[in-house]
């Protein structure tokens, strides 16, 4: 079987609220596959389609050969979750809970032990501590540990490093290239771009539809025009100054710096008179790479012009 997901016009509404519209992927065997997009875009109400939780108002969805709504009781078997939200029972200590996700899949801990010897190893010395008293990275690594321990042929993450410190999302992440050697595919959401920059594929999701799936790389390359970095001292005023700047076609703060992009790709000299004028000193502007954000910013903005000339 080469493909775990195939997904062909899925739709979900809740009350007047279309979540997901016309939503088509698929997803090949051993890949890791990432949807980024910011809150609210639809991520987690799709996972909780492709793990049976919900059913789709539309379209139809397959998974490992099997049909989303009708072979459930299969694919739960053969799938492992581990939601945005820590949800572990607190009160009881992590080898606790790691027995009691084995027994609730009729396997036990040394029978699979290997799988999750990687990541369980990290918390291993804490195996009497009850759950809700370990930090951030520790809980994740529990929770990895638990939707692995049946040995899942498809892993299902949603949002998994939200909240944790930048050391355990890099571990997290060496983690989850371990697990492709075991032949596991892995669906994962993140709003983290340098995240979705480590996914085989990734698709970019806004508001209930996909806008672009593609290997990130050539998502990235994909940015249409050149791209400028500006700073100064004064960050507030510097956007508002480029932002009114006859020349400007977008401005987004991005860290320390504005990422802009001018008509005919290029500031032009006559900016840095404009920038004083406004009140903003010492300004430094260079050429740069775009990243996978300024891809997707690019691409809600063509969206956002298609919707107003349908209009």
């Amino acid at each position: 079987m080469k493909k775990i997901i195939e997904a062909s016009g899925i739709g979900k509404r809740f009350g007047d609220t279309q979540a997901l519209r016309d939503i088509s992927f698929d997803v090949d065997k051993g890949e890791v596959f990432g949807f980024t997009g910011p809150d609210g875009a639809g991520k987690t109400t799709l996972f909780r389609i492709i793990t049976t939780l919900l059913l789709p108002d539309e379209g139809t969805m397959t998974i490992l050969g099997l049909d989303c709504a009708t072979g459930y009781r299969k694919l739960r078997e053969n799938t492992g979750y581990m939601p945005g939200r820590f949800s572990l029972y607190m009160d009881l200590s992590v080898e606790e809970n790691l027995k009691f996700y084995a027994s609730v899949f009729g396997t036990t801990v040394k029978e699979n032990y290997e799988l999750i010897k990687d990541i369980y190893s990290h918390i291993e010395p804490f195996r009497t501590r009850p759950a809700g008293k370990l930090s951030g990275g520790m809980k994740q690594k529990l929770a990895l540990s638990c939707a692995l321990i049946h040995k899942p042929r498809l892993l299902v993450l949603d949002e998994p490093t939200t909240g944790v410190d930048a050391v355990s999302r890099t571990e997290f992440w060496e983690m989850l290239k371990k697990l492709k050697a075991h032949d596991i595919t892995i669906i994962v959401s993140t709003p983290y771009m340098d995240e979705a920059m480590k996914c085989d594929r990734v698709a970019l999701i806004q508001n209930g539809k996909i806008l672009m799936i593609d290997q990130p790389g050539k998502i990235r390359d994909g940015f249409s025009r050149k791209l400028f970095g500006v700073k100064a001292p004064e960050k507030y005023r510097l956007i508002t100054a480029l932002r009114s700047y006859p020349e400007t076609i977008t401005a987004f703060p991005f860290g320390d710096s504005v990422h802009v992009t001018f008509k005919g790709d290029d500031p032009g000299n006559s900016i840095y008179d404009y920038l004083i004028s406004k009140g903003v000193k010492d300004v430094i502007i260079t050429e740069m790479r775009a990243g996978i954000e300024d891809r997707f910013l690019e691409l809600m903005e063509e969206k956002a012009t298609v919707q107003v000339l349908k209009e």
